[in-house]
């Protein structure tokens, strides 16, 4: 337990100092408007126009020699795509309409990248028209993470402190990506990343995010699953198994307060180097844009292949943390709530440990697998469901064994089979998973939202109650 409070220790120390390093090199390297990505592939963005409307069918007027633009029927009326056939080369380029936000006549051509998979012939995907791979004469998808526009239309802004930074941001141009997948009649599935040039105002906007779009939109159920994603986040800090434990290894209860108060202060300062690390990989010209997950160590790459080579080695060391604090949770859950507590199998403490050993080996497989299923998903997503699992499961029973004397260990255990079950089977059953996991149409849903804690988190409470009150005269309230 101690060594791996030290293993966290260590790991949190460096992810601090070297995101503030990181930060430090981002603002003194300042912004500038550089369509060309010189950190892969050295490839230049391209963007056409501005066009008149009517002309969009039209190779000629397009800047397209030799080339046709092939009409859009069945599934692509309805896509804002400009479909171009090469006649030379034969292949097909996908470029995305954006109309002028200073002229509602006028429209832009911005150019995409594409992959198209087919699971049942199988073989390489076509990345950009050729067979995946990184060679020459293979496609590989290049970097992003552009400033199309700067305060004033200038090129490049020099060193910046922290608040210039963020106001020249607020009044430049960002083009972000998003990607559409298409269905094909042979049963093949084109995935189009394309830009979307947006304003920087509106990047650091409250609620843009799809995470939390539920600020905004007039859905009901988006703002419910919005509430939810905030109630999970808040509630699930308190609740996570790998972090309550790390309060049995301090010494004493000022010696829990202080670790407490200087944990909440480095979090807090992390969190504020985020903002600059995320509006830096934003603007490096070297993100991924089929993996949302890699922004720190593809940034840290903009600088070099040491910075790069020390972040992931971060990376790699909090995972190993985090994890480790997962693994020894579990496994003492098992050992000592599980098999002594709840089903009373008598064991000398060399089979305690050989319990606890075996248990680290299954919880290991069922991480590993879910890693693998969950492996397309935004990390964003998964941390909220975890966060909504923990809030449902455990704390219901931490509350009310601190603040309700009536409290059982009956209403105790069905509060934590209730929650986690429960949280569970919602998130098993959104339409996340089923787009991102099962590969359905997240229409097919069988729940109205994703974040299950706005329900799950009060049922966790109510079963937790009714248990209690059910069997409170048979046994007393467990001990703390």
């Amino acid at each position: 337990m101690v060594s791996t409070t030290y293993v966290q220790f260590l790991k949190g120390s460096l992810l601090v100092i070297f995101s503030f390093i990181l930060v430090v090199m981002i603002l003194n390297r300042g912004l500038k408007v550089d369509m060309k990505h010189e950190h892969h592939k050295n490839h230049e963005l391209k963007i056409l126009g501005p066009f008149k409307e009517g002309t969009v069918s039209d190779p000629t007027a397009l800047g397209f020699a030799n080339s046709e633009v092939i009409k859009s029927e069945g599934i692509w009326k309805a896509k804002p795509f400009v479909r171009v056939l090469d006649s030379q080369s034969k292949q097909t380029s996908y470029w995305k309409i954006e109309k002028s936000k200073s002229d509602a006549g006028e429209f832009y051509l911005y150019e995409t990248q594409t992959i198209l998979s087919n699971l049942k012939a199988g073989g390489k995907p076509l990345v950009n028209g050729l067979p995946k791979g990184k060679g020459a004469q293979e496609g590989d998808l290049w970097a992003v993470g552009s400033i199309t526009k700067l305060p004033g239309n200038g090129k490049e802004t020099g060193p910046l402190g922290p608040l210039d930074f963020i106001r020249t941001i607020q009044e430049s141009e960002i083009i972000l990506w998003g990607n559409d997948k298409i269905k094909l009649d042979d049963d093949s599935t084109l995935t189009i990343y394309f830009p979307k040039p947006t304003l920087g105002k509106d990047v650091l906007s409250p609620g843009n995010h799809p995470s939390l779009k539920g600020i905004r939109s007039e859905k009901i159920t988006d703002k419910l699953n919005f509430i939810s994603l905030m109630l999970a986040l808040f509630c699930g800090t308190a609740s996570l198994p790998h972090i309550l434990i790390r309060y049995y290894t301090v010494k004493s209860q000022s010696c829990a307060r202080n670790s407490t108060v200087v944990g909440i202060s480095t979090i807090g300062l992390f969190y504020i180097l985020t903002l600059f690390l995320g509006l830096g990989a934003m603007t490096s010209g070297a993100l991924d844009v089929s993996d949302s997950n890699m922004a720190a160590p593809l940034l840290a790459r903009s600088f070099g292949e040491v910075m790069f080579a020390m972040i992931s080695a971060i990376a790699f060391t909090t995972v190993l943390g985090t994890v480790s604090g997962l693994i020894v949770a579990a496994s003492g859950a098992v050992v000592h709530d599980l098999l002594l507590g709840f089903l009373k199998i008598p064991m000398k403490d060399e089979t305690k440990v050989k319990a606890g050993k075996i248990s680290c080996i299954f919880v290991g497989i069922i991480a590993i697998v879910l890693g693998i299923l969950f492996q397309k998903m935004n990390v964003n997503y998964l941390v909220g469901w975890a966060f909504s699992v923990a809030a449902s499961a455990n704390l219901p029973s931490l509350v009310m064994l601190l603040f309700w004397k009536k409290t059982t260990k009956e209403g105790v255990i069905c509060a934590i089979i209730v929650g986690m079950f429960s949280s569970l089977g919602w998130i098993l059953s959104c339409a996340d998973t089923f787009k991102d996991v099962y590969g359905l149409s997240p229409e097919s849903a069988l729940v109205p939202f994703s974040q299950p804690g706005i329900i799950t988190i009060p049922l966790g409470f109510i079963t937790l109650v009714v248990v209690s009150l059910l069997t409170g005269s048979k046994k007393p309230s467990p001990s703390l």
